[in-house]
């Protein structure tokens, strides 16, 4: 579903896919080749939500903003896994953010990041590029190494073509 709200329509790039159970709601823009899968809600009901080029928002996955305080930024080449919570934060371009994850009001993931399945990342914490952040609360473990470097690419690009393939198909 793609809804207009307070004036605000969504708008979705070239070659977006939006699952028939997914809803799209307000002032949302989403980049290129992105992949909204089934189940996902992304509500900027009170602030804009901005997602970019090629990123994946797996099922069940649910983004928010705080009204009048902070909207919600996902980069691109990112994948959000099943039933994570982006809520009015930042999420920096080339990330993945683990299943069942939570980031909360003002958290900034750093561009190249890994959040771990499960990470509670608490209101306002910054976390540097390239970290490999996991727990409750969440904490940098420590760098990325090459091989999950490569992980997060690799994901990417793989849902982009599972985007494309959907389209292909009609759904």
């Amino acid at each position: 579903m793609i809804r207009s709200l307070f004036g605000k329509t969504p708008v979705l790039g070239k070659g977006v896919f939006v699952a028939e159970t997914a809803a799209v709601i307000g002032d949302v823009e989403i980049g290129d080749e992105s992949g909204v899968w089934y189940g996902t809600v992304i509500r900027g009901d009170v602030m804009p939500i901005r997602i970019g080029a090629r990123t994946s928002l797996q099922d069940n996955a649910v983004i928010h903003v705080t009204a009048g305080r902070f909207g919600t930024t996902i980069g691109s080449d990112c994948t959000i896994g099943h039933s994570a919570i982006i809520h009015a934060c930042v999420v920096e371009d080339l990330c993945l953010i683990g299943m069942g994850s939570i980031i909360l009001d003002g958290a900034k993931i750093g561009r190249g990041s890994l959040v771990g399945a499960g990470a509670l990342v608490t209101p306002g914490t910054d976390i540097p590029p390239g970290s490999l952040v996991i727990g409750s609360p969440a904490k940098v473990k420590r760098p990325i190494n090459e091989k999950e470097r490569e992980q997060i690419v690799f994901g990417a690009a793989h849902y982009v073509e599972l985007t494309r393939a959907y389209l292909a198909e009609g759904r």
